[in-house]
């Protein structure tokens, strides 16, 4: 496949600046781009920027396409750095190689090659039979970071799994009584609506539906006109014993409940439903997680209690826990992190890695993944 035919590594402070800048500008689509993936462009010659752009919602035009727009005739003998491969096909905007190779762009540098089947190194193809020089894999694992639940998708055919859980320093998610509000702080709490931004789905269960009647929606603080679209609400209820509760149907986002083939909607039931097979006693997550992919979910935030998360967790469907620690003790009798994982010896035990952590307040935020997640 001409010059693209595998990754390089021959780069530049000048390629390594100019490729941080457009993953930066590919991070502003996180709340509106999905299904499709977050995608910055920064079109140059040598250390000097000519345009840049990122690609702002599905439908709209990719981040070469802006680019090019605001560069115009400058577009011609310079290097463009896109943070994904860019397309060749033609779905609701024209291929971006074509747009690209037709502007005379001398050098493209991309972070990654796209997984999905439509482009697949077909892009890179494109542009060296144009005579444009490609060059891939700077800065790929950033580029893979941010766009992890769009790989999952394509990859692995399930999105991206996030477990979100709020906890006492002993480890304890709500009171024997099922109460839990609020474990976190304030801060904490604002930073939870941000990851439910940018998340495609919010997981929940039916017994956190029967306790709270959870709206599960995303709330930023009166002023902050932040665009997003809002993620679809998930619940798991193989009996649809929670559809006499409204608020998870209240309002603007669309709702899907999950449950058991023999479950019977009522007459006027008009949410949209789907069945999944049961195995071991309870909904098939695997089966859960295919449906949400073929929904074109990315990325999937599971706010729920101890079962779900600790079925998930067995299971291996975690990618990822993001841990909101509090400074408060609720004591023995409360209730845990996961439930059900049954670990009977330490060399069972699972282990995670610490990918970030951050203060929010007097809380603490750890972000986790299993070892063996992606």
């Amino acid at each position: 496949m001409g010059s693209a035919t595998a990754a390089t590594n021959g780069f530049d402070s000048t390629d390594h600046a100019m490729m941080a800048r457009a993953l930066c500008l590919a991070e502003r689509g996180a709340y509106t781009t999905r299904p499709n993936p977050m995608v910055g462009c920064v079109i140059a010659h040598g250390d000097e920027v000519v345009a840049e752009g990122w690609h702002a919602q599905a439908g709209g035009p990719h981040a070469e396409v802006v680019a090019l727009r605001a560069a115009g005739a400058r577009a011609r003998g310079a290097t463009a750095y896109v943070t994904l491969e860019p397309c060749a096909h033609t779905g609701k905007t024209g291929p971006c190689a074509d747009a690209l190779a037709a502007a005379g762009v001398a050098r493209v540098v991309a972070a990654m090659r796209d997984p999905f089947p439509q482009v697949d190194g077909a892009g890179f193809d494109t542009l060296a039979a144009a005579g444009v020089a490609v060059e891939y894999g700077l800065m790929a694992d950033a580029a893979r970071r941010l766009n992890q639940g769009f790989l999952s998708r394509i990859e692995r055919k399930r999105p991206w799994v996030r477990v979100k859980l709020a906890t006492s320093l002993d480890g304890r998610t709500a009171l024997a009584n099922g109460d839990s509000k609020w474990i976190s702080g304030e801060a904490s709490r604002r930073d939870v609506m941000r990851w439910r931004a940018r998340a495609g789905a919010l997981l929940t269960g039916a017994g956190t539906v029967l306790a709270d009647d959870p709206r599960l929606t995303v709330r930023f603080d009166d002023g902050d006109d932040t665009a997003f679209l809002p993620p679809l609400r998930v619940v798991l209820d193989p009996g649809l014993a929670t559809i006499g509760r409204g608020h998870i149907r209240a309002g603007d986002a669309p709702t899907l409940y999950i449950h058991a083939p023999d479950a019977k909607p009522p007459r006027n039931f008009d949410t949209a439903h789907v069945s999944v097979p049961i195995r071991d006693g309870m909904l098939d997550l695997a089966a859960v997680l295919r449906v949400l992919a073929a929904r074109e979910i990315n990325e999937v935030q599971v706010e729920a209690g101890a079962t779900l998360a600790g079925a998930l967790m067995r299971a291996e469907l975690v990618d990822e826990v993001l841990l909101y620690v509090a400074p408060v003790l609720l004591g023995a009798a409360a209730r845990p992190l996961f439930d059900g994982l049954r670990i009977d010896e330490m060399q069972q035990r699972l282990r995670l890695h610490t990918v970030e952590t951050r203060r929010l307040g007097d809380d603490m935020r750890l972000l986790l993944r299993p070892e063996r997640a992606l």
